[in-house]
């Protein structure tokens, strides 16, 4: 059977001093799955994009701003993430200059800006106090994930560097 994950992107827009980083508190919708969580921008992947210019719409439309430089961080691969058991497909991007004020709100919820240094003390996915490291830290290599869920918990994570 054909692998036939939903491909998304996932950004982390960095403040020009790169101490800061902004995130959604997602707090709007009682529906929401990622309901009280924090997260990086970005969402699914159209038919007629290819995966940076989904990136740059997706941060256009969350936050209002303009991407003027972003370097791809690593790809993640999360069988059985979604709401349904869905597969998904995660490409991920820190963008390091942009054009513009950002929101302080979505649909989806609340805009913050955050230290880099105090993302692990927000409430998270399970899994993403595994791969975020890999998206801040020093190492230029790109990094590429699997981490397969089960009823809404990881189950494991494994990822490589290139």
């Amino acid at each position: 059977m054909p692998y036939t994950p939903i491909v998304a992107t996932l950004g982390y827009v960095l403040s020009p001093d790169r101490r800061k980083v902004l995130m959604i508190h997602r707090n709007a919708r009682p529906d929401d799955q990622h309901l009280g969580k924090y997260n990086g921008l970005g969402g699914k992947m159209e038919p007629s994009e290819d995966i940076a210019t989904c990136m740059r719409r997706e941060i256009r439309e969350e936050a209002g701003l303009e991407c003027a430089s972003m370097q791809l961080r690593g790809t993640l691969n999360w069988p059985g993430f979604g709401k349904q058991g869905e597969d998904w497909l995660g490409f991920i991007f820190i963008i390091d200059a942009f054009i513009g004020e950002p929101y302080t709100e979505n649909p989806e919820g609340t805009l913050e800006w955050v230290d880099v240094d105090r993302l692990m003390e927000l409430p998270m996915w399970e899994g993403d106090r595994h791969f975020l490291p890999l998206v801040f830290d020093g190492d230029p290599r790109p990094f590429h994930g699997v981490m397969p869920y089960r009823d809404g918990r990881m189950q494991s994570w494994a990822f490589t560097r290139l």
